[in-house]
């Protein structure tokens, strides 16, 4: 039997909800319910709380399915795995390579301990965490390096998916019963999956008027067109998708009506923006009244932080920084209609490749038929790596006291460089909002003022000299065109986009100085 995880403060109530509770393990957790064998399936049920299912199930999508995904079966050779848990089988079936070839007897990483997470902490009162090739043979883990390094199935490990199972349900709190989680490797695989699985070549979504480059990129190759919707200094406005929904011309359009929303609620990239509850209930309202799939990507929902140069306390607990996040589009989809994609590159670290979807039941099967003929699984060293920190080390509360700190430091950084702004940028040409989330302060600039302006050049031209002009003095922010869902439309606005995660304090300060001096030199200002 392997030992039981450490720090899990989570407990079920007695109505439909989970809590947290003083060094509690999750009440529904059993060891003995995760399967341990080499490509041993699994699913989320197996980890839910009870309460879970009392709620009522999802709607069903099968007219929204795209052809590719009504098409796929699942795999006949992930499916005979089944029979590899039975007592006494001698299996000459499926090619799992022997773990008596595989040349890592043990791996080890030395991670913080709570609450020492600086550099420094670690390295002085770190633990370093092992895996074994036969740890599961000795009674020391749900997962070793003789399973995790062989063939496993599309949804992941059983121990990780477990983690993450509970991890969506303390954090968002389902209000439906049939929801599931599946790993991908990272968000933009599961974006991708999921613009096969929803639509056709030909077809719209719906997406910000700016928006993450490689989603835009993703789809683009599919065939797939994206129409943008007018956000304001909290993100995508309901009214303007409610309109271009509504207002739908096949025949000048081409195309059908749009069934798909990809949107970035908290943070977006990249303009910082972060849609309050209330304007994600208006959108999930527009997105019932024209049957719309909302996909979710939240890697910067946990970076949610406190009013810039507002005397405003970070939480303290736990239960404070869950109760101060906005709530997600999964936790009021009473429909099922909602597929989030979750990752822990922004968290963790973007080199581990691991992520996970959260939809309905009928959504991630279709999922996993993609992945098992596709990405298969994520890697199995970054599975087991993670394991071992988030659930054997740190648990639950661990977790959630890592990413408090996390959140601190981004705030920290997010400050610098607004401080940078309003110390180095010239006031009568840019603008900025102070961003509530994420990574990206969205710098404006006025081109219509630029000597060019009045000569004829275009936005672009013009984009694309202060852009030069920032490289030359050695600082590098990015254009905000490129970031354009359709471009197709003239801008009326320029943009650029700078990030508080890539250096610290003193290099975001001289990096918006020198874009700074960039700027008065393109636009003819003296200096200050």
């Amino acid at each position: 039997m392997s030992p039981v995880p450490v720090n899990h403060e989570v407990k079920a109530d007695s109505n439909t909800t989970a809590s947290l509770g003083p060094n509690a393990l999750a009440s529904w957790r059993n060891d003995a319910s995760v399967p341990t064998g080499v490509a041993a399936s699994s699913n989320s049920d197996m980890f839910k709380s009870p309460a879970c299912f009392t709620k009522p199930k999802a709607k069903r999508w099968d007219h929204l399915l795209s052809t590719e995904a009504k098409a796929r079966q699942p795999s006949v050779l992930k499916a005979a795995a089944q029979y590899l848990k039975n007592p006494g089988l001698i299996s000459l079936g499926g090619g799992l390579p022997s773990s008596e070839l595989f040349p890592f007897e043990e791996i080890s990483f030395k991670v913080p301990t709570p609450p020492g997470f600086t550099e420094q902490e670690t390295r002085e009162t770190g633990t370093t965490v092992a895996a074994g090739k036969h740890d599961i043979r000795d009674g020391k883990s749900l997962l070793d390096l003789e399973v995790s390094l062989n063939y496993g199935q599309a949804m992941g490990f059983p121990p990780l998916l477990r983690f993450v199972t509970e991890h969506t349900e303390i954090v968002h709190q389902p209000p439906y019963s049939d929801w599931r989680c599946a790993l991908t490797v990272g968000s933009t695989m599961g974006w991708e999956t999921a613009l096969r699985t929803l639509c056709e070549r030909g077809d719209y979504i719906l997406a910000e008027e700016y928006s993450f480059s490689s989603a835009l990129d993703t789809a683009v190759p599919l065939g797939i067109k994206i129409a943008g919707i007018k956000m304001d200094d909290q993100g995508l406005l309901p009214e303007a998708m409610d309109e271009v929904l509504t207002n739908w011309d096949v025949s000048a359009r081409g195309a059908r009506k749009p069934h798909v929303l990809y949107t970035i609620p908290s943070g977006q990239n990249p303009t910082g923006a972060t849609q309050s509850f209330e304007r994600r209930k208006e959108i999930y309202k527009v997105a019932q009244k024209h049957d719309v799939i909302i996909v979710e990507d939240e890697p910067y929902y946990f970076l949610q932080m406190e009013p810039y140069k507002q005397d405003v306390a970070p939480p303290a607990t736990r239960e404070e920084f869950l109760q101060k996040l906005v709530p997600s589009f999964l936790h009021i989809d009473v429909d099922g209609r909602v597929v989030r994609l979750e990752s822990f590159s922004k968290v963790i670290a973007p080199g581990s490749r691991v992520g996970w979807v959260v939809a309905s039941e009928q959504i991630v099967e279709r999922f996993i038929r993609h992945f098992e003929v596709s990405t298969q699984n994520p890697s199995g060293i970054s599975q087991i790596g993670l394991l071992k920190l988030l659930d054997e080390h740190w648990g639950h509360a661990g977790y959630l006291d890592w990413l408090m700190h996390v959140r601190r430091e981004y705030t920290r950084r997010r400050d610098d460089l607004l401080r940078a702004c309003e110390k180095h940028l010239p006031s009568g040409i840019t603008r900025w909002v102070a961003p509530s989330a994420g990574m990206f302060q969205w710098i404006e600039v006025d081109w219509h003022k630029h000597p060019g302006y009045k000569q004829g050049l275009s936005h672009d031209a013009i984009e694309e000299s202060i852009f030069k002009a920032s490289i030359a003095e050695g600082a590098l922010l990015t254009r905000g065109s490129w970031f354009r869902a359709d471009r197709t439309i003239p801008e009326e606005k320029m943009f650029f986009r700078a990030t508080y995660a890539a250096a610290p304090a003193d290099k975001i300060e001289e990096a918006i100085k020198r874009f700074a001096t960039g700027l008065r030199k393109e636009f003819g200002l003296l200096e200050n």
